[in-house]
Formats: structure tokens, C-alpha cells, sequence
């Protein structure tokens, strides 16, 4: 599957993860909600669900309006709003609680996953495979890192290229991430 399209047409996102998007938009909120209203997600609330498929065809429509760049802002802001256990304390702990995160904000069907793998003792590859756009995934994995990072570490993220990417119609897009 490529990304803006819900692996199944049930699959429903929880309205605080639709703030925290809103929230993280910073000065362009109201675009945010504005985009969002298009799509049938107007005034979204804590504790209720909103369509997946709508919430995929805000993020296409910001691509195409705002660019990929965008994107990347915005799940770079989304660790920063997100709550975190209080036992995540390292890089390791953060990205693999990514998929915890997910799963606890969607439901209805397939929703695939945010798979971490250790690679070594400060490195990892993250594997997306879900309909979100590549450079959002980008922007959350880095952000994550850079949070849980020892001070004065920049984590780097690179796409693997020798995978295949969601933007060409893969099915998943490979993160290898050093800190």
C-alpha cells in the first residue's frame, strides 16, 4: 500500500491524536482545522474517533498545498505534544514505544506498524509500515530521538534507499537511525 490510504476502511483515529496534530501546527492551527472540516473532522474532541481515511486525505491535501517539508514539521512537533510513560528514558525505549502509541490511537481493522529494530548500541532501523506519508514518519523518528537523545547528541535519520519507499507504492519506507 502507498501512503494516504487506509489499509482498511473501518479504521478510525482518537481525537486526541487529532489535537496533538492541530496542536503541533503551531501558527497554522486554524489551516489544520480548516483542512480537517473538509474532510467531514470538524471541531474533533478527546475520546472520540474520526474516519482514518479522512484524517489520510488532510495529510495529502497539506502535502499538495503546503509540501512535503510540512509534513515533516509537523511530525516533528507531534513527540513534543505526545505524552510519554514514565519508564521510556533512552532512545531505544522511545522508538520502540512508537508503535505502543500507535496502536493505542487507532482501531477498527488493519492498521499496520512502527517495527524498531537495535542494530547496534546507538543505532536502530525503524520499519513504517502503515498509510502515513514517509517525510511525517521522518519527522516523528527523528523528533522521538532527538527528546530521548543524551544531551548534546544529534541523532540522525536516514531513509534506506535500498528498500523501497511508500512515495513509489511500497508497502513501507526503512528509517536507520544513529545517535
Amino acid at each position: 500500500m502507498a501512503q494516504f490510504k487506509a489499509f482498511a476502511p473501518d479504521v478510525e483515529i482518537n481525537g486526541a491524536a487529532v489535537l496533538s496534530v492541530v496542536e503541533a501546527m503551531g501558527t497554522f492551527r486554524q489551516t489544520a482545522s480548516n483542512i480537517l472540516g473538509e474532510h467531514g473532522i470538524v471541531a474533533p474532541e478527546e475520546g472520540e474517533w474520526y474516519s482514518q481515511q479522512a484524517w489520510l486525505d488532510t495529510f495529502k491535501d497539506i502535502a499538495e498545498t503546503m509540501g512535503d517539508i510540512t509534513l515533516r514539521m509537523i511530525g516533528e512537533k507531534i513527540p513534543e505534544v505526545a505524552l510519554w510513560p514514565p519508564d521510556v528514558d533512552t532512545v531505544g525505549k522511545a522508538l520502540a514505544s512508537i508503535d505502543v502509541a500507535y496502536h493505542m490511537n487507532h482501531r477498527g481493522g488493519k492498521i499496520g506498524h512502527y517495527a524498531f529494530e537495535a542494530v547496534g548500541e546507538r543505532s536502530a532501523k525503524m520499519i513504517c509500515e502503515n498509510p502515513y506519508p514517509c517525510d511525517l514518519d521522518m519527522g516523528i523518528i527523528e523528533s522521538t530521538a532527538s527528546k530521548f537523545a543524551a544531551e548534546g547528541v544529534i541523532p540522525i535519520v536516514k531513509h534506506d534507499r535500498s528498500q523501497c519507499c511508500r512515495k513509489e507504492g511500497g508497502n513501507a519506507c526503512t528509517y536507520l537511525v544513529t545517535w
